[in-house]
């Protein structure tokens, strides 16, 4: 049996094909059923680990989702016992070293491990520091304990513009510079690359944020269980939404910048078009806790913002999801080209109309179906299997 998508032969028991990934058994494509990091899953779902942890999906998935769930249910029961310091310190940096095991657990960019993990890691978290007691200090914010509907003080104008422009905006550019610095490098321009950065510089902002913005509650020791539905529904949000929103958020403008095809695509329209997106997530969820937490008697306006968070959290991860299924469908095409001639170090082509990589041989893309004769842009990459030599050519060559 032939794939109908890289004319590779594959056998008749074989429902994907190993060389591409295209399901054989169905009329879909693009795999919209089956999640390129976990088949059994459809693109459109909202799996948590696969999505963040895509490397993982295929090894030990079940260990990470342990590991947050125990990280998180010990920062709620600390919470419920009123030990709020543990609590918040336990949710700030649940996700965060869960992910940075993952990235030693894979092995990923094998020789430079520990400059990734600072440089996406560090100096963004020294960065969210350093903003953070900046804005609260120059602009500090009026406390959200209240009700705007039992006659107390309701938002401030002056903290909404704080929070729905100067926030989001430069904390979204300050999380996007150790990631788009390292995507920038030919060893790291992977769309999956930049995801990763993305992701590991947005959960860190989100560490340090949360220690500077909740260093009193901190400071200030136990808390005891009189508010404890209040305590659990702010550990929840600073331990489990906030990071994962900001996180997808940021990775999804990084993949951008990484793109697809030969290298880093950069400054894109693609990108500014992502980075908006992660900025308007961000003006989205910071204005809508805050003006959630004037809601009724606490913790009720606390619980609204967690929902709130986890609407805005569940739309990216749908996002991510496709960005994350293309980029590694294009991972496959780029394999299947260079085992099939092109080589380790030869030049490939990419198509013109959808930037995927060209096989060899290619009159058509493999995956847009575009003639390369008619664009008159594509590239025929042709091997020659005696001399090892790589030629390309243009599609008015051809």
């Amino acid at each position: 049996m032939e794939c109908q998508r890289c004319r590779a032969a594959t056998s008749e028991a074989s429902r994907f094909c190993h060389i591409c990934g295209n399901d054989l058994r169905s009329a879909d494509g693009e795999r919209r059923q089956s999640f390129a990091a976990r088949p059994d899953e459809a693109v459109a779902s909202f799996a948590l680990v696969s999505t963040i942890m895509p490397r993982s999906s295929g090894q030990r998935p079940q260990t990470y989702k342990l590991a947050l769930i125990i990280s998180l249910s010990a920062a709620l029961l600390a919470a419920i016992f009123g030990a709020l310091p543990i609590a918040l310190l336990i949710a700030a940096f649940a996700i965060p070293i869960v992910y940075i095991v993952y990235i030693y657990d894979v092995n990923l960019w094998e020789d430079e491990p520990v400059t990734v993990t600072v440089a996406a890691f560090v100096v963004t978290g020294v960065l969210a520091v350093l903003f953070t007691l900046l804005w609260t200090r120059v602009f500090p914010l009026q406390p959200t304990l209240g009700s705007m509907f039992g006659g107390t003080t309701g938002p401030q104008v002056r903290d909404l513009l704080v929070l729905l422009v100067l926030v989001p905006v430069v904390s979204e550019i300050l999380k996007q510079l150790g990631p788009l610095f390292l995507a920038s490098r030919p060893k790291f321009d992977d769309l999956m690359d930049g995801l990763t950065f993305g992701v590991i510089s947005g959960v860190a902002f989100s560490a340090f944020e949360t220690i500077v913005l909740h260093g009193d509650l901190i400071t200030a020791g136990p808390q005891g269980t009189t508010n404890s539905g209040l305590w659990m529904a702010i550990v929840f949000t600073e331990g489990f939404v906030k990071p994962l929103i900001y996180g997808t958020a940021t990775g999804l403008a990084c993949a951008e910048f990484s793109g697809l095809g030969k290298g880093y695509d950069g400054f894109t329209p693609r990108y500014f078009a992502a980075l908006g997106l992660a900025v308007v997530a961000n003006m989205l969820y910071q204005a809508g806790v805050f003006l959630l937490g004037f809601v009724g008697t606490q913790p009720l306006g606390q619980i609204l913002g967690v929902i709130w968070g986890l609407m805005i959290l569940g739309l990216l991860i749908l996002r991510l999801r496709n960005v994350l299924h293309l980029g590694l469908l294009e991972s496959a095409l780029e394999r299947a080209a260079r085992d099939g001639g092109v080589g380790a170090h030869g030049e490939l082509g990419f198509c013109p109309q959808c930037e995927m990589p060209l096989l060899v041989d290619a009159g058509f893309c493999a995956v847009c179906g575009t003639s390369l004769r008619a664009k008159g842009q594509g590239v025929h990459v042709h091997a020659e299997a005696a001399s090892g030599s790589v030629e390309t050519t243009t599609g008015d060559q051809a």
